[in-house]
Parts: C-alpha cells; sequence; structure tokens
C-alpha cells in the first residue's frame, strides 16, 4: 500500500471522541481497534524499508569503509515523512476502510 497517497495527517491533530466511538459504540473498543491496526501498518512499513535497504547491506566487517549512498539516504527521508501509523490506522478507521468483528458477539448470536 502506498501511504504517502494516504489522507492521513504528517501531524498530530485533535480528534472529536464521539466520532470515534461512532462505529463500535464504545471508545475503548475503538481505540483497540486503531492499535492493532496501527501495529499490522508499522510492520508492513518496516518490512518494506528492510526489503529496500537490504539492497545496501555491507557484509565486511571493516569499521574503517563507510560508503554514504545517495539512494539510501533518500529512502530513509522518505519513510521518515511517511505519517506515523497511528494517524494512518485513525484515519482509515474513520474513513470506514478497517474491517473489524466482535468474537463476543458472534458468539452471542449463535445461542440466540
Amino acid at each position: 500500500m502506498d501511504y504517502k497517497k494516504s489522507k492521513a495527517p504528517v501531524n498530530t491533530v485533535t480528534r472529536n471522541i464521539m466520532d470515534l466511538c461512532d462505529q463500535t459504540g464504545n471508545i475503548y473498543e475503538s481505540v483497540a481497534i486503531i492499535s492493532k491496526r496501527a501495529n499490522q501498518i508499522a510492520v508492513e512499513i518496516k518490512q518494506d524499508l528492510n526489503k529496500k535497504l537490504a539492497e545496501f547491506a555491507s557484509y565486511n566487517d571493516s569499521l574503517e569503509e563507510v560508503f554514504e549512498n545517495r539512494e539510501q539516504i533518500e529512502i530513509s527521508r522518505y519513510y521518515e515523512k511517511l505519517p506515523k501509523p497511528t494517524l494512518l490506522a485513525t484515519q482509515e478507521f474513520i474513513e470506514g476502510n478497517v474491517y473489524f468483528r466482535d468474537p463476543s458477539q458472534d458468539n452471542n448470536q449463535e445461542q440466540a
């Protein structure tokens, strides 16, 4: 997923708590859903960054030779400028792009 094209803000934004609990009815459930999605996004971004930086890995143990690679610096700057995973997850949640379900409610429906 291209996170740069997301509408998520780069800086922290004050949110209305009531808007966050509209979908779940409980602010704590909403925060738990957002935090789990933020962890998923962070893992995706980390894997993507590691995959791109693996091309530049040097496997010699010489501390004297340090190579400054312009491409590597540009990749690092790109990922530094991305919105934080929590902001991305919050934006996805508000837009309704996050799928979630409550297993306890599924059990109640089966018993009825």
